[in-house]
């Protein structure tokens, strides 16, 4: 029996993060001596295999930048997976540059990455209406929660088409054996009611080249988006080698 691959999005924030680490107020984005370009960054994992591109444009801005998506847009030959706060700024914005597609997130200014899901049970109207909006602009709304039936449930009722598993309480027991496989089972459950309600399921958060391995065991999977990884791989082996390393690990190499 034949299965459709599971798709890799690629997350290249943290590659604005070195830059903004910089060059935050040099009053520009690429070119001259501002460096690394997150655009370039994103060229090459398209071209390593990428399926798609995602980015995070923060209500502080702490990363990336309003003109790396505008650039984005225009470059890509994939699709642009465009992660959001649930912020009426953030909201025109993204009606206005019509990615592939957005994924709501929850935003806290004192963390390093999205920590956490969406209460989606919890502002069940404004996410309803957001997705609405998406809809009617022809972009398709993914909600990035936890593995909860509760909030699996809610993102339903929202008409959101997709939902992304939050994989980061997994990862963080990675090496606690017990805790790890019941994160790994809330996880296979929470894919299968969304599935099973009609969701597409995606996954993200804390997944690397070893942890995937479980990762994989989860059903119904259609893309994961994926970044500190590859990029801190990229590092040491290039953003091309580690884009087509993990494409192998998707596959079971």
């Amino acid at each position: 029996m034949a299965f459709d691959p599971i798709l890799l999005g690629v997350n290249i924030d943290h590659s604005a993060t070195l830059r903004q680490a910089r060059y935050r107020e040099a009053g520009r984005t690429c070119g001259e001596f501002v460096e690394p370009d997150p655009v370039a960054v994103a060229l090459l994992a398209e071209q390593a295999g990428a399926d798609g591109i995602t980015v995070h444009l923060r209500e502080d801005r702490r990363h990336i930048q309003e003109r790396d998506v505008l650039r984005l847009r225009e470059a890509m030959q994939t699709r642009l997976n465009f992660e959001m706060a649930c912020d009426d700024v953030i909201v025109d914005f993204a009606l206005k540059l019509r990615p592939a597609s957005v994924c709501l997130v929850p935003e806290k200014r004192q963390e390093i990455s999205t920590e956490g899901g969406l209460d989606v049970a919890g502002q069940r109207e404004r996410i309803t209406a957001i997705a609405a909006k998406m809809t009617d602009a022809g972009i398709q709304t993914s909600l990035f929660i936890d593995p909860d039936p509760t909030q699996i449930d809610a993102a339903l009722a929202t008409g959101a088409p997709w939902i992304e598993l939050h994989t980061g309480a997994f990862a963080n027991a990675y090496y606690d054996a017990p805790l790890r496989e019941e994160e790994i089972l809330r996880l296979r459950r929470a894919a299968e009611q969304a599935a099973q309600s009609g969701l597409t399921v995606n996954a993200g958060h804390g997944i690397n080249y070893v942890n995937i391995r479980e990762i994989l065991t989860i059903p119904h999977l259609h893309e994961l988006n994926i970044g500190h990884s590859i990029l801190s791989r990229a590092l040491l082996y290039g953003i091309g080698e580690a884009v087509r390393t993990m494409k192998a690990r998707l596959r079971g190499e």
